[in-house]
Formats: C-alpha cells, structure tokens, sequence
C-alpha cells in the first residue's frame, strides 16, 4: 500500500488506523479506544491502556530474540572510543540505575531532569526513568546555570541525574558548577543528584545530596518495569517561547510509543536490526524521538554520537560513521552538511570510505535550502529527504514516506503531510488558501498521536501559544504554501514573513536564491526597519573555503540575482559578508536576535546561543551599513 492509499485509510477511519498501528506495541492492558476528547480541543490517545516506554525499547527486544543485537553505539571522536552495548546489556544497565532511583524515593509520577552530555548514560537515564515511570526531563548538557534553575522551579525534579563535564573539540565544559549554581538559584530543591564522573574532568560531591554513578549501584536491587497509564506523560521538554519562560511540551507515553514506532519503517525505510543514526542531541526532541526512543522500540541499532561535523577530526567525521558502523538511515539538520560542505566544498571527504550501506540522507530542524540538498544528491549519490516536524509534534508533520512509497523531490519542499496530519494553509481571517498562496500553516485538530496534549502545568499558555489564532486548529507558527500536488512548502517562521511597502515577502524565498550563489556557503536574510518602506531585507553570507573574491563584488552579485528572481518589490539591496552566523547549539540560525541587534531593540542573550561572541562580530558588520547604532 503507498502512501496516497495509506493517507486515506487514515482520512476514511482514524480510529481503526490508529488501533491496528497500535497492535505493534507490546501492552500491559491493550487499548479498546484510539481517540478520547477531552473538550474544548483538548485530546488524547490511548488514555485506558497500560504500558511501559522501557519494556518497549528493551526488554521485549530482549524477550523476542535479540538480546545479543547491539542495542546503543557510542562513537566519540573527542575521546577518541568506541563503545557497544547488547540489548541485554542495557536491559542490565538500565534496570540498575531504575533501582537506584527508585531506592532514593522516585516513583511513577516523579520529576526527575537529566542534564548529561552524548554518552550512553545519557539515553540509559532516560529509559530508566521510563521504567519505573517517572517523568524525565532532559536539558540540554551545558546549559547556563539560569536557564537549568528555570526548569528546575517548573518541573520540580525530586532527582537531577548529570555527568561531571561536557566535551567540545577543543574545551572540557565542567557541569557540576553549572548545576549547583541552578539549584542554588531556584527555589526548589532536588531531593538527590546522581552524578557520573568523567575522567576528563572529575568534580566535587556534596556531601548528603549527590550520590556516584556507579558506587550507587553497589548492592541496590535492579527495577522492573512499571505499567503506566496511556495518558502517563513520558517526559517534559522544554522548547523556547517567544516571551519569557520557557513552554515545556508534554509527551505522553502510549501515543510516543505507537507513533514512533511507525515512523521507523515508514519514513525513515529501516527494519529492526538496521543501523539507525541520528546525529542530534538527547537535550533537542530529535535526541529523544530518534537517538533514544525511536530506533529502540523499533528493534533497531542506534548511535550516540559525541563531536562535530567538522573538526573531530576533520569534514569527513559522518561519512566514516556511516560506513564503519553500516549505517542505513542518517539524519542531520542542514545546517551540519553546510558545515561539512563549506569546510570540504568538493565533497572529497566521501570518496575516503565506503557508504554503500547509506539508503538515504534525512534532514530537518530548519529549511533545507534547495543548494545543499543538490549538493548532498550530487556528492552521496543517495535520496536526500527533507523532512518538517516541531518540538512540540515530536515526529514528522510532513515528510517523503520512503519505507511505503518513495515520492518524488522536489527541491524547496518536505514533501506531503504524514497519515493524522490534516494540514491547511490559512489566511489570517482563518479561511483556507488556493494552491500556490502563501499563508499560515495550521493542521486540523485533533492532532495525531505522540504529539503534545498540552504544555506542563500552563493549560492557558498551551490554548494561547497554539489554539486560538484559528480556532479548531493548532497553530504551527509557520508560514509556508501547497501546490496543486499536495507537496507543502515552509517558506518561513510567521514572524519572518516581512511587509515590505504593503508587500508580503518571504526571507526563506530569499535565502533559497541566495545559497545557489557559487561562493555562498551558507546565508540568512532577515527583515530590517526601513523608514520608508516599513521593512527591508537584509541578507548576511558566509563564503565557502578558499573563496578570495572582493566582497562588494559578491554582494552586488547577491542583490542582481535576487532583483531578478523576485524582482525589484523585493527592495534587496545590502549583503554583508561574515564570518560566521549566531546559532543554537542545535544549529538554527538565530534570525531574531540579528533583527534586534540590527534595529536596536533590547533583546535578552538566547540561551541556546552556541557563542556569544559572535554577536559582537555581526553588530560590527552591521554597523558598517548603518545599522546597529550605538545610542
């Protein structure tokens, strides 16, 4: 059956789609219903079943036949070792860390934040948490010490798991400072911390609150797995709102598990046993959903992967896992593979290994800019999908479904809306638009499973943040259009849809035009404050390796091809060639901050900012054109 039969098997009958996709799970107490409404547009799946997230991942694995499978590759090239672990090794290794919480007084139900850097411990924590059903919570490793003290008044952990350091190619990140300056911060206290040492940097343990990694072990009896209810939420993740605190996404369990599991075979085209790799971060949603949960309660092997694109050691790091570890689905965000191809622009790196085992490259986190998936064609010779989904759906929205049909790419575009996704372009009056206009994405609700019900203890926050714009729809916060394919197109972010002189534009329309300039390795265009004509863009490039060409030369070239691509409505006019682009620690550009700092505006230091240096470097640049003003 391929994908259009699929779509509207779902479309037809979304309650018996969803319980026969639901037969895959192994259950404690089976669901008799798919669908419970709630009211007034709240939802959820599954709720009168009962199951357990660990057994799923593990044990039944263990169970079935593949006890000897290798469940977790741990590949760091900052450390230089490789690590494997059995399924039946981590059913060892996660049922002893359950025990040790559930010794210290965690139980189902019970908060506890994660704060731990790319090891296996990393993903062992979270599914012994899921084995006894407490509620984790992981924050990204190395966050500031106010942003993990936030999270930790909202979610009021009993326990903080954490590693003594973090490691960067070039610096060792201590954690421990950084997490006892939190709960020193925040009003409310963690009953214990269980710390792993690191050798490369090991830390101090107080005395009555933290306990060893592994001396805590000693002698504890290892946990079982606790059945909790559908509805239970598996964890919190906290994704960044535009005002003030952060939003912390709920995903609950039985929805995460069925949804999940079916996108392993059906997007991603791998089968239990298959290598599966996502290089991301256990702190981002693709940490959760593909290097922990995903490839393990689908029987796969998956990687845990600790250093860069590039310089751990060199722009060749992907290509050698990939064919070291026979690796068959990869999955990155642009942003990496325009690392990878700035710093190797001819793609010589790939033909050092063998990557015949690679069926398909995988991208998503931002808009995939149609130059780097041609280049990623071109040099890998292999599918390259780009792929839509949020924090807070927790897996693709739209996307091409290799494993039932391989449709085909068109460049610009994720491709088709996934079965339990009913997407609709919207004008702002909340009517639905033609093929080819440009609007606000929103999907009819109710949403499918595994996405969130609501927001952590902010039920108002959730129905203002998503519900209310378009009533009887979630509001995804981008803009983008259909064709009259169906093939959906993210043009941008809502808010980077800039009006110019009465003229609605899109910055990622412009960035496309501006990555296909030969020496452009990677660009962002944001709408700046213009006196005349309200907003204007603004676009800034980094060039590729071993481009020496005058960069007035370039700029003119940026603003001729984008007058003749878009026309002159467009009113671009200034490029300006930097160094480097302020960015998340997951890789999104940070186009916001570069507007405020542009315009002038008090905006507060982002707290996923990768270097804050770069900040000062990009207002230099922008006050050579006039921006960026110092009051």
């Amino acid at each position: 059956m391929g994908y259009h039969e699929t779509y509207k098997r779902w479309q037809d009958d979304p309650e018996a789609y969803w319980l026969e996709q639901a037969k895959a799970i192994d259950w404690t107490e089976a669901p008799t219903k798919a669908l419970f409404e709630k009211g007034e547009d709240l939802y959820e799946w599954f709720a009168d079943a009962k199951v357990n997230g660990c057994y799923n991942a593990v044990d039944r694995h263990v169970a079935n036949g593949r006890a000897d499978q290798v469940a977790i590759i741990h590949d760091s090239p900052i450390t230089g070792t490789k690590t494997k672990f059995t399924f039946a090794e981590l059913q060892t290794r996660v049922a002893a860390v359950a025990g040790v919480l559930r010794a210290n007084g965690i139980g189902k139900g019970d908060r506890v934040i994660i704060y731990m850097p790319m090891v296996p411990e990393a993903v062992e924590a979270m599914l012994a948490c899921a084995r006894i059903g407490a509620v984790h919570s992981v924050v990204f490793g190395g966050f500031a010490a106010n942003e993990l003290a936030v999270r930790i008044n909202d979610c009021t952990p009993k326990a903080i798991i954490a590693a003594s350091c973090g490691l960067e190619p070039n610096r060792i990140v201590a954690y421990k400072p950084l997490l006892d300056s939190a709960i020193e911060q925040s009003q409310h206290k963690p009953d214990f911390c269980l710390i792993l040492q690191r050798e490369q940097s090991k830390c101090d343990l107080i005395e009555g609150r933290d306990l060893d990694w592994h001396a805590a072990q000693v002698g504890v009896a290892p946990a079982d797995c606790v059945p909790v209810e559908g509805n239970h939420p598996a964890y919190i993740l906290y994704t960044s709102g535009t005002t003030g605190a952060p939003k912390g996404v709920i995903r609950q369990t039985a929805g995460h598990l069925v949804a999940l599991n079916w996108t392993m075979k059906n997007i991603y085209d791998v089968d239990p046993g298959d290598v599966f790799w996502a290089a991301s971060d256990v702190g981002w949603v693709v940490g959760h959903s593909y290097i922990c949960y995903g490839p393990l309660i689908h029987g796969n092997t998956t990687i845990v992967f600790e250093g860069k694109p590039v310089g751990t050691p060199d722009a060749g790091t992907f290509w050698r896992i990939i064919s070291e570890h026979n690796v068959r689905s990869f999955f990155t965000a642009p942003t990496a593979i325009r690392a990878v191809k700035r710093e190797d622009p001819k793609g010589e790196e790939i033909g050092k290994y063998d990557i015949s085992c690679l069926r398909a490259l995988y991208l998503a986190g931002e808009r995939a800019d149609p130059d780097t998936v041609v280049w990623a064609q071109n040099k890998l010779g292999k599918p390259v999908y780009d792929h839509w989904w949020q924090t807070e759906t927790g897996y693709t929205i739209a996307g091409n479904p290799a494993g039932l049909e391989a449709l085909p790419v068109k460049l610009g575009s994720p491709t088709v809306p996934m079965p339990g996704y009913d997407v609709q372009i919207l004008d702002e009056a909340g009517h639905r638009q033609s093929p080819g206009t440009l609007g606000a994405i929103a999907i009819k609700l109710p949403l499918p499973p595994g996405t969130l019900p609501t927001l952590w203890n902010a039920e108002d926050r959730f129905r203002k943040s998503y519900l209310t714009t378009f009533p009887g729809y979630y509001e995804t916060g981008d803009a983008g259009m259909i064709d009259e394919d169906g093939y959906l197109y993210i043009m941008a972010r809502t808010d980077d849809v800039i009006n110019v002189a009465g003229h609605r534009l899109s910055t990622g329309a412009m960035e496309e035009i501006l990555a296909n300039h030969p020496d452009v390795a990677e660009c962002a265009v944001v709408g700046v404050s213009d006196a005349l004509k309200g907003q204007i863009p603004l676009g800034l490039v980094c060039l590729s390796k071993g481009v020496n060409r005058p960069h007035d030369v370039i700029s003119a070239e940026c603003a001729k091809m984008v007058r003749e691509q878009i026309g002159p409505v467009a009113a671009y006019k200034v490029t300006l060639v930097v160094d480097r682009l302020p960015k998340t620690r997951s890789g999104k550009i940070l186009r916001a901050t570069i507007v405020k700092l542009a315009d002038n505006e008090p905006f507060k230091m982002p707290a996923t900012i990768d270097d804050p240096d770069i900040l000062d470097e990009i207002k230099q640049s922008l006050q050579t054109v006039g921006y960026a003003a110092e009051v």
